[in-house]
């Protein structure tokens, strides 16, 4: 009986995520919650960046994943976007958000900051703190720790009211203060240290019952424990041996810019960086991000951060699994799990196998017994003696053995299906074609080029843009009227008059006279814009509208908050024959903050200001446009195709899907058709997508949308035709698998029996992502040595002429099947090789 009553304990332990009241600490291995340390998976999802009606499918998904902690940042600049006026509904509900984890059966992990980068506009400051008299932000400043506390205790407070915390029976079981402060506190020199203690005091004095961190902040003070951030934290050390080892950002891959290219993070190297966290000692993790989502209006920061946030993560921007992602990495964590038990009650003891080959043991006095077998060489594979058996290690890898003794995982070898996802275009619910409905019936209104609204006025000289709009709109016009006498040299010269434009950036239209003279842009790397525009003046009045735009705000580094945009100068007309010079940057500037659209209101399609007529204006600057539209058929999450258009902001029934800009084209050179995994990986190592756009697909969230007569408003700054806009839906159109003989059975699978594990073996298992779906074609199958990738995969030198006929007996009309990857299934096509199954299906 108690043997019964153990497991039962163990049981309860590991599988029952919170019960009312639990007790949260911490020692220097684990987390303790109520009583035990617990070994905790943990995933990013920010709720603003998808909609309540994604938010349970999300959370079940991570669920399903094996994570046992959705981790969150909180939103200042959307929850007070005005000084005392709070907004927490819709997708601010953070509430309702956190109450979904726990319905769930999930711990929260609430990171306040209120700092919190994330490629947010700002950092997730809300500008009006920029203009508090004698603010300075993020350092022993008293107007900044006044706002900083108001709004975390706000926050706390607003937690402890719906009993969320998990001293309360609540989810959460940890937050943060600050946010990545160590990496940039030395540019605040004492000020800095001052500041952390202060904010570790502050936090703690809000008696939430669970404990706090700090990430990247190695001085944090007791009883803060400070956490790792990186794409690798194995090596990571807390500042205190009573501190656990914890890592508050995975890194699962990187967020992409408009004008680069697309990085992504091979499946093996994630798995390899969670697996040697574990080994070493780690006992919390968190992927950013388990589901990026998406920068809706203008939450991008950056700036030049694209409106998707997809960050190639397990779970991609449109709530889909990205396979084999979610899956091999759902094998990673079944594999921990499967040693929590002897993990959580002793240190690891860690030996050398070799150059570069590790063992590590965790081994209870109970005879509990846990290894992890690692080659972090980034070239040749191995093979090792560990407790008198033989093990290969791929390089760059880890295998786990529950027992001491038998691999249930390497992480470089996957048993997770693999798919092919792709946007298909789409006719909406009346089978009319989306792109013609658009094309019939769209109207337009012509943006006023240069000042329009009674609130602008006149300064002299050039002023900064972000003080002078407060962020109210991307959007500055700067506005001069010069006068050209019939001598002037610049008239003499003609078409060899130039205008140049020094900008802190981050885009720049140019109006001379009415019409567009030049553009230009910076990028993620280089924020200013510097022009010379060849132009031709007449005698008299002449015109100068400057157009400036931001591309979201600076989110990170020290004195972030100080780093300007706009026309700051100088400006100059220049003779090229002559060589005059004519300085107009301390000349009298008219100023418009925004545009006469957005003071109309024209983004909610409501307006009457409307112009339907036959002649669309197409490639023309500065235009509105609306059109209705019917929903897409069916249930697959959708997409708009911006092809056709330049660059502007788009609204769906009023609700903003952010900034588009599918003209601005990453590089030609510099991405690779395959990545290898092994090796130190960076956000440069692995880019895809180079010489197109960066984003030319916007999520257009399903809640978003009416069965018929829905409006869409465009604001083209550039230059499109909005008639070639459609819709597509996110499908999936293929889904594979690979594993050869050497890989351990699946980990669903695994017993410590070694009769029963030699009579599973390998296996390749399928299974259609949706429950009402079959497999209905197998477009591919070889048993042999077959190469390639999902959707790419080819015959190799030897192959069994039975492996299709196989198969599809195995699989055609179910929705799952599994096969086992031996010889005694396919005959055995090349004696003397290690052969592998490749299999690509679709399902309907």
């Amino acid at each position: 009986m108690a043997v019964v009553w153990l497991g039962l304990f163990w049981l309860l332990a590991f599988t029952t995520p919170f019960c009312f009241g639990a007790n949260v600490t911490y020692d220097g291995r684990a987390l303790v919650i109520d009583g035990n340390r617990r070994v905790l998976v943990s995933g990013s999802i920010h709720y603003p960046r998808s909609t309540p009606d994604m938010w349970p499918d999300l959370i079940q998904k991570s669920k399903d994943g094996g994570l046992d902690v959705i981790e969150t940042y909180v939103f200042w600049d959307s929850h007070e976007p005005v000084r005392g006026q709070y907004d927490f509904e819709g997708r601010n509900d953070l509430v309702k958000f956190v109450k979904l984890v726990k319905e769930a059966g999930l711990f929260v992990h609430l990171r306040i900051g209120p700092y919190v980068c994330a490629e947010w506009n700002y950092g997730g400051f809300p500008l009006w703190l920029h203009f508090i008299p004698g603010i300075k932000l993020r350092t022993d400043n008293e107007p900044f720790k006044a706002e900083m506390k108001r709004f975390t205790a706000k926050i706390v407070d607003m937690m402890k009211q719906e009993n969320l915390y998990a001293s309360q029976g609540g989810p959460i079981i940890l937050s943060q203060i600050e946010n990545e402060y160590g990496n940039i506190d030395s540019a605040y020199g004492s000020a800095a240290k001052t500041y952390i203690n202060w904010a570790a005091s502050m936090a703690t004095s809000l008696n939430t019952g669970v404990p706090w961190v700090m990430c990247q902040q190695s001085d944090a003070p007791n009883p803060i424990i400070n956490t790792c951030n990186g794409f690798y934290c194995d090596q990571f050390t807390p500042n205190a041996n009573t501190k656990p080892k914890m890592w508050t950002e995975n890194w699962s891959g990187w967020f992409s810019s408009f004008g680069d290219p697309l990085p992504y993070r091979p499946t093996e190297d994630l798995a390899f960086a969670v697996a040697r966290f574990y080994q070493l000692g780690g006992t919390f993790q968190n992927y950013y991000m388990y589901h990026g989502g998406t920068n809706f209006g203008r939450s991008a920061g950056g700036p030049f951060i694209t409106t998707s946030y997809d960050y190639d993560a397990p779970i991609d921007e449109y709530g889909l699994l990205r396979q084999p992602k979610w899956g091999h990495l759902k094998d990673v964590h079944k594999a921990i799990k499967l040693c929590e038990e002897a993990m959580v009650a002793t240190d690891p003891k860690t030996t050398s196998l070799g150059s570069n080959l590790e063992a590590t043991v965790y081994k209870t006095q109970s005879g509990k017994c846990a290894a992890f077998l690692a080659n972090f060489g980034t070239q040749s594979d191995a093979t090792v003696n560990f407790n008198g058996k033989s093990y290969n290690l791929p390089a760059w890898s880890v295998s786990i053995l529950p027992d001491c003794n038998n691999v249930v995982l390497n992480t470089a070898k996957i048993n997770s299906v693999s798919t092919v996802t792709e946007f298909v275009p789409q006719s909406s619910a009346d089978d009319t074609a989306t792109i013609d409905a658009f094309a019939s019936g769209w109207s337009w209104i012509n943006e006023p080029i240069g000042i329009s609204s009674d609130s602008a006025f006149t300064k002299p000289g050039l002023l900064e843009q972000i003080n002078t709009t407060a962020d109210k709109s991307d959007y500055l016009w700067y506005s001069l009227s010069t006068e050209v006498k019939e001598d002037e040299p610049f008239l003499k010269d003609g078409s060899q008059t130039v205008l140049h434009i020094d900008t802190q950036g981050h885009v720049l239209y140019a109006f001379i006279n009415g019409k567009l003279a030049g553009s230009g842009k910076g990028r993620n790397s280089n924020r200013k814009v510097s022009i010379d525009v060849p132009i031709s003046l007449v005698p008299g009045q002449n015109k100068i509208d400057l157009l400036s735009l931001t591309v979201g705000l600076q989110n990170y580094g020290a004195f972030f908050d100080l780093v300007g945009a706009g026309v700051t100068g100088p400006v100059q007309l220049k003779g090229l024959q002559n060589g005059s010079t004519v300085d107009l940057s301390s000349q009298q500037w008219t100023y418009q903050i925004g545009l006469k659209g957005e003071e109309s209101d024209l983004s909610s399609g409501g307006s009457s200001l409307w112009v339907s007529q036959p002649s669309l204006p197409k490639n023309q600057p500065l235009v509105w446009y609306k059109t209705t539209f019917d929903a897409p058929s069916g249930s697959s999450p959708i997409a708009l195709d911006f092809t056709g258009m330049g660059k502007g902001q788009a609204w769906i029934n009023g609700q903003s899907i952010g900034r588009y800009w599918p003209t601005n084209i990453a590089p030609s050179s510099g991405c690779t058709n395959s990545c290898n995994y092994r090796g130190a990986y960076s956000s440069s190592k692995c880019l895809k997508n180079c010489g197109k756009p960066s984003q030319q697909l916007y999520h257009v969230p399903r809640s978003w949308l009416k069965p018929t007569g829905n409006v869409l408003v465009l604001f083209e700054e550039a230059g499109g035709d909005p008639t070639q806009l459609s819709f597509a839906t996110r499908e999936t159109q293929s889904i594979c698998s690979r594993v050869s003989e050497s890989h351990p059975i699946p980990v669903d699978m695994w017993t410590q029996d070694e009769e029963t594990r030699s009579i599973a073996g390998p296996t390749l298992s399928l299974g259609c992502l949706s429950a009402d779906q079959v497999i209905s074609k197998i477009k591919f199958a070889s048993f042999g040595t077959p190469r390639g990738t999902c959707g790419s995969f080819n015959h190799g030198r030897c192959r069994s002429k039975r492996a299709l006929s196989i198969v599809e007996k195995a699989c055609m009309g179910s929705r799952s099947c599994s096969i086992g990857v031996s010889v005694n299934t396919f005959g055995d096509p090349c004696a003397g090789t290690t052969k592998t199954l490749a299999v690509e299906a679709s399902c309907t």
